[in-house]
């Protein structure tokens, strides 16, 4: 395979059945919850740098300008946006396989088709893509999972929810095809991010999709931390809502429909449930006057 498209950093390595784990900048990442869980899981894994991809080819340089570091008007260095390609291991021995950076800016199928190729030499045995989504979800329960694949078996062996939309892609939807017919069964998993929140850090997503990650793969990662910030939000969450009655309201609402999986029959979406932003800017005021 042509290697045009991309620099080895090193010759490639021995590894056993390596999982590769997909998360690229650009689509939907409610909160920053996937790229969140990427960063986490590279840095359990001690992942070092494997090869970076063409940014002239793949990369418009007007949308993802290049960062100069300017020092008392010396242009010292400039920082390009790359696509990476990692490799590591994690706590339990297994080898893993990470694809981050921005989604590409053009040539999709050739991108998908050159990472493709790289996970068939790497021998890898699933691909396992990351994403979050903003969704009318309460912040007092467990963020739930939702999952895509090309293929209708592994769907449903999947312990996630499943979903029915017509929607954009996104490079992830072009790898899944690419790497299925490659013979590398691949699926992504999404994370929901409550609405009111989505413009924030919200670690609990981001521990749901390593856990969800564990489920699938084993891949193994300490998203303790994560947890214990979670619990931090959670009690600071619980006590913007405590302070407003229409917000109670809301949140009981959001209850219901979560754990009566029905959201129709609830009529969520009503003028009556405030708008995410306006959450938002409440959430951001609260958290200013407790000096955070």
């Amino acid at each position: 395979m042509s290697n045009d498209d991309y620099q080895l950093q090193e010759p490639f390595p021995e590894l056993t059945a390596p999982t590769m784990v997909v998360m690229l900048t650009g689509w939907i990442d409610a909160s920053g919850a996937a790229a969140g869980a990427l960063s986490t899981l590279e840095e359990a894994c001690t992942s070092r740098l494997l090869a970076t991809f063409d940014g002239d080819v793949f990369i418009d340089y007007r949308a993802r300008r290049p960062t100069m570091e300017l020092r008392e008007g010396v242009n010292t260095h400039l920082i390009w946006p790359e696509i990476q390609l990692k490799v590591g291991r994690d706590a339990d021995g297994r080898d893993v396989v990470t694809l981050g950076g921005p989604e590409p800016d053009a040539q999709w199928r050739r991108f998908a088709e050159t990472v493709a190729g790289l996970a068939v030499e790497l021998g890898v045995s699933q691909a396992v893509g990351l994403g979050a989504y903003p969704y009318a979800t309460p912040h007092t329960r467990p963020p739930r999972l939702s999952s895509t694949s090309p293929s209708a078996e592994i769907a449903a062996g999947l312990p996630f929810l499943k979903n029915s939309v017509d929607v954009p892609a996104g490079m992830g939807a072009v790898l899944e095809h690419a790497m299925f017919a490659k013979g590398v069964p691949m699926t992504t998993i999404w994370a929901q991010v409550p609405h009111y929140v989505s413009t924030m850090n919200y670690p609990a997503a981001t521990a749901a999709l390593l856990t969800g990650l564990q489920d699938i793969t084993q891949v193994t990662v300490d998203a303790d931390e994560l947890r214990q910030a979670a619990t931090i939000q959670r009690h600071r969450l619980d006590q913007l809502v405590a302070a407003n009655e229409d917000h109670v309201g809301m949140l009981h609402q959001l209850e219901r429909a979560y754990d009566t999986a029905s959201e129709e029959s609830l009529g969520l979406g009503q003028s009556s449930i405030p708008s995410g932003d306006e959450l938002a800017a409440e959430l951001e005021r609260y958290l200013r006057e407790q000096g955070n």
